[in-house]
């Protein structure tokens, strides 16, 4: 069975953006880390820096959860 909250990355944050011709080109740097509610169908708020602390909240709503 598939655990109800699991860690997916979170979404690039826009750095900078630049233009070459026609085109735009951003730069972004890594978000971090959300967790998802399998069951809800949505990323949980808020987002975490690392994926080891996004782990240690994860196992506790699992364990809650059950």
């Amino acid at each position: 069975m598939q655990p109800r909250f699991v860690i997916v990355p979170a979404v690039p944050i826009e750095k900078e953006s630049f233009r070459v011709g026609s085109r735009y080109y951003a730069a972004t740097v890594c978000g971090g880390f959300d967790i998802y509610d399998n069951h809800a169908k949505e990323r949980l708020k808020p987002s975490y820096p690392s994926k080891t602390a996004a782990e240690l909240q994860c196992q506790r709503l699992n364990k809650t959860d059950e």
